[in-house]
């Protein structure tokens, strides 16, 4: 389990917060699994720290099993998204992290910027265990202070 900063410490001085690991967004696993991302070759750099995905993200991706038109397609994004979750740890959202993510939502709510509510908790999920985030999309994450993010 990634080693956890305190909420006052990962808000008020982010920039200070060095990245130890990746947490993967769901962007990023929907990409590998429609094979338009080989997620080996994309995380090279990164091979030697520790991957995680966040509660949320597991979340979105149970959501597109439940999705899926036809039982062919549900029985492989199942099958896809259980190897995932049996591969990955997976990072509760907790009250360090609730703490983190209500001051960066108030942050970002107060410059007059606008991040999905689930970027957000993947975000402040990262900021708390010192991750950084591989996503596939540069504009949301980016708006997040203090988060580092690695575009993939």
């Amino acid at each position: 389990m990634p080693t956890k900063v305190s909420a006052t410490e990962a808000v008020r001085t982010p920039l200070a917060v060095i990245a130890v690991g990746t947490l993967i967004d769901s962007s990023v696993l929907i990409a590998a699994e429609r094979r338009t991302l080989d997620l080996d070759a994309a995380m090279v750099g990164h091979a030697d720290e520790p991957v995680a995905i966040a509660a949320i993200t597991a979340s979105e991706l149970l959501h597109g099993v439940h999705r899926a038109v036809t039982a062919t397609q549900r029985h492989r994004r199942e099958g896809f998204v259980e190897r995932l979750l049996a591969l990955l740890p997976v990072i509760p959202f907790d009250l360090v992290t609730a703490r983190i993510h209500a001051s960066l939502w108030a942050t970002v709510a107060a410059k007059g910027a606008s991040v999905g509510a689930h970027d957000l908790l993947i975000g402040a999920t990262a900021i708390a265990a010192g991750y950084r985030v591989a996503t596939r999309d540069r504009r949301s994450f980016g708006r997040i202070p203090g988060l580092e993010v690695l575009v993939l």
